[in-house]
């Protein structure tokens, strides 16, 4: 039996509605805060999460 995968429609509408408008991000500062933060809770799974969003808002 062939499995693939079969989208949602609530997964369609939720992908649309997400490219419709752009999402403001926080600021530099303030993503670079929340990047010691979990870096000292050792959140491994923010860090990466802050460190993504501060290049993402840097490159803009």
């Amino acid at each position: 039996m062939n499995r693939s995968h079969i989208p949602r429609p609530t997964e369609r509408a939720a992908i649309r509605a997400a490219t419709r408008s752009p999402r403001p991000l926080p600021s530099v500062p303030a993503l670079m805060a929340a990047l010691l933060e979990a870096n000292d809770r050792r959140d491994r799974e923010g860090v990466c999460l802050a460190a993504h969003r501060a290049v993402r808002a840097a490159a803009n």
